[in-house]
């Protein structure tokens, strides 16, 4: 069994496949997050307020109660839950009476 001399060069030396990293500026790093929230708030139907906090220097954005891609989603199973639990079927407490008069005889 022959072993492959790739394996452990990792360990030796640096590879032709290494990546090499590149670390971002806080400018840089700024920059980028604005330009990816300004994306998105531009692209929202319902703009969202936005504020400016001078006592801590951060950003503070105040979205709707609910956001248009929310209203399109589907009712919470627990809502459905409750729901049928609160009406009853029509009919349902006849066939309730019946069945235990049933099973007396």
């Amino acid at each position: 069994m022959q072993r492959d001399p790739k394996v452990f060069k990792f360990l030796f030396g640096k590879s032709k496949t290494e990546v090499e990293v590149v670390t971002e500026t806080q400018r840089e790093t700024v920059a980028r997050a604005m330009g990816e929230v300004n994306e998105v708030l531009s692209g929202m139907a319902v703009r969202p307020k936005v504020a400016v906090n001078l006592e801590t220097g951060l950003i503070e954005i105040e979205l709707p109660e609910q956001m248009p891609d929310e209203a399109l989603a589907l009712p919470a199973p627990e809502a459905k839950a409750e729901k049928a639990a609160v009406t009853p079927k029509p009919g349902a407490q006849d066939k309730a009476k019946a069945e235990p008069q049933k099973a007396a005889a």
